[in-house]
């Protein structure tokens, strides 16, 4: 299986273990994401037209030290799933995701044709963060995670998306489930509980495997038997996997 995020730190994020998850059930499972911190759709789609070099190749969770472009790295290979997601200062705004999303959409089906696209909804800043309360103007996380919920619901349907990957609402189940590490500086997930979590949701759901004995432990971050055991109670509850 092979996939394709276009995103961000986000995308960075949830892809860090999600190879060596799919190993560790010997599952073939191949990811690559194209990296620009902080890039919004209405970049992308720039990015599209200009076909410059400007994207950082990850492949399965590592740096290649490669810049791409978005050209290149759509016909590199057959792709399975290809994912887009919006910027998370723009998430909450459905009105920043068009056009762009849906030019995006097209430029990808044209090129690769057998390709299934989905959206990756990220999700919502940690609670009392500056950036939530000042710069985005929420006083309740949840209240930011509601209102990029509704802008990906709405992006989804009006491209036809093969379906929504939830990270934002799986992260949202560890926080009332008692992780609170979910975030590492307030804004992206946790090197070790958080990015494994977005992890195995998207091995389960790319997958359609069991993620009840998977054994992968290989994190940046130390992680305990308990919380693990918690990751895998509300990656079920989102996948039924």
């Amino acid at each position: 299986m092979n996939i394709l995020a276009i995103g961000n730190s986000f995308s960075q994020d949830a892809t860090r273990y999600l190879h060596r998850i799919a190993r560790s059930d010997g599952f073939d499972l191949k990811v690559a994401n194209l990296f620009i911190g902080g890039c919004p759709l209405e970049r992308h789609f720039r990015n599209m037209h200009s076909e410059g070099a400007v994207y950082g190749l990850e492949f399965n969770g590592e740096i290649t030290g490669f810049d791409v472009s978005l050209k290149e790295a759509l016909l590199n290979r057959s792709w399975d799933y290809i994912t887009l997601q919006q910027a998370s200062h723009f998430s909450f705004d459905y009105d920043t995701y068009q056009p762009y999303l849906t030019e995006l959409c097209a430029y990808i089906r044209k090129l690769c044709p057998k390709a299934k696209i989905l959206i990756h909804q990220t999700w919502a800043y940690k609670q009392g963060s500056p950036k939530l309360e000042h710069t985005e103007k929420y006083t309740d996380q949840r209240d930011m995670f509601l209102d990029l919920e509704e802008a990906y619901n709405k992006a989804a349907k009006d491209v036809n998306a093969e379906f929504i990957i939830k990270s934002g609402e799986l992260l949202q189940k560890l926080i009332a489930n008692g992780i609170n590490n979910t975030h590492r500086d307030s804004l992206h997930l946790s090197l070790g509980i958080s990015r494994y979590a977005v992890g195995l949701l998207w091995y389960a759901l790319l997958s359609g495997n069991d993620i009840s004995e998977n054994t992968f432990r290989d994190f940046d971050e130390q992680i305990s038997e308990g919380e693990i055991a918690i990751v895998k109670k509300c990656v079920k509850e989102l996948t039924n996997k």
